[in-house]
């Protein structure tokens, strides 16, 4: 009685979900219904949100050049090589290199994502790095691919590939981040060869083609069935992509100082590493409810940059009890060049990494 009771309560939220970026279908039970999908909810959710980008992005195309319009229509993500003068570049690489700050870290299978946020407060410490952050040839492009005319968070992100051994990283698997348009960004300081874990996509499948309609479809159905994941983000086989009609998979093994914009609704992973190895970008993340039709909507706007360390907060409050988990580990200071922390250990690479 008491569950049946809580299922009222909870219906008008559940409800009102319908109208976010809600992905789970484990967590709602609308979202989950598989009565609901077979009729069409979750192709409707995708359909509805696909149109409402389209129509935010066509009212940011004065942020890009025509070419940047072309290329992502028909790609999903925007590649540009030289993308600093090569002063600013040097000059980023130099700060990233010797950085030591508060950090966090997510452990993925055997690889560990490390991100220092780019607050406010951090970028007073880093003047390239906030050069790169106000330039409109980068501000431009991550909004009009992200769909809204909003900030997003920026970190300067290091990749540690083969740390240790133990499963595979889940990242290496072909996959979309949900459901509607998500902007992600890489401004890569070094050079990224193909076989240390480039970051890979599959162009042309941003757009949601009558096959890519069916296939969500099969999978939102599903997904709603027991013992099936449930998360949103469904994964893809190459066998299933020659079938969807999608291109060549492509590898961004690319230079230093190329910046690759994308659409993580489109298909991608990141690449396999044949050995231990260190990717280290300035990373850019924008993810916003896809039902809202004004390209000027977000939070970021009132929290001026701060929102990242406010989210890591919330979720180790969380933590603390009982409530959630945080995967994004409190490393203390430390270097984006090295994974051990700031121990003497620590400090004697960071001052190394200053010297290359």
């Amino acid at each position: 009685m008491a569950a049946r009771a809580l299922r009222y309560l909870l219906a008008p939220f559940w409800a009102a979900q319908v109208f976010t970026g809600a992905k789970s279908f484990r967590d709602n039970p609308i979202l989950g219904s598989e009565r609901l999908n077979r009729r069409g909810l979750h192709v409707w959710r995708v359909k509805l949100a696909d149109r409402l980008a389209h129509w935010r992005r066509k009212r940011l195309e004065h942020l890009v050049g025509v070419e940047d319009v072309q290329t992502f229509a028909r790609d999903g993500c925007i590649e540009v090589r030289d993308f600093l003068e090569p002063e600013h570049h040097r000059a980023l690489v130099a700060e990233v290199e010797g950085l030591l700050a508060p950090a966090r870290d997510m452990r993925e299978g055997d690889a560990v994502t490390r991100r220092i946020a780019l607050t406010p407060a951090m970028l007073r410490r880093l003047p390239a790095c906030a050069r790169l952050v106000a330039m409109p040839q980068f501000q431009g492009r991550l909004r009009y691919v992200s769909s809204f005319d909003v900030a997003p968070v920026v970190y300067i992100q290091t990749i540690f590939s083969q740390v240790e051994a133990a499963v595979p990283d889940p990242q290496l698997s072909l996959h979309m981040d949900t459901f509607h348009a998500t902007m992600k960004a890489w401004l890569f300081l070094h050079d990224v060869p193909a076989d240390t874990g480039p970051f890979t996509y599959v162009p042309g499948t941003h757009a949601h083609t009558p096959q890519r309609l069916a296939w969500e479809h099969e999978r939102s159905i599903a997904a709603c069935r027991p013992g099936t994941t449930k998360g949103g983000a469904f994964r893809i086989d190459e066998a299933t992509l020659q079938r969807l009609g999608a291109g060549e998979i492509r590898q961004f093994a690319v230079p230093g100082n190329t910046l690759v914009v994308g659409d993580t609704c489109g298909f991608h992973a990141r690449g396999h590493s044949a050995r231990p190895s260190v990717r280290v970008e300035i990373f850019a993340f924008s993810r916003r409810n896809p039902f809202i039709p004004l390209t000027g909507f977000g939070l970021s706007s009132l929290l001026r940059g701060r929102e990242v360390p406010l989210y890591w907060r919330v979720f180790d409050w969380l933590e603390r009890f009982g409530l959630a988990k945080n995967r994004w580990r409190d490393m203390g200071v430390a270097s984006p060049m090295t994974l051990r922390p700031k121990t003497d250990a620590g400090m004697a690479d960071a001052a190394a990494a200053r010297a290359t």
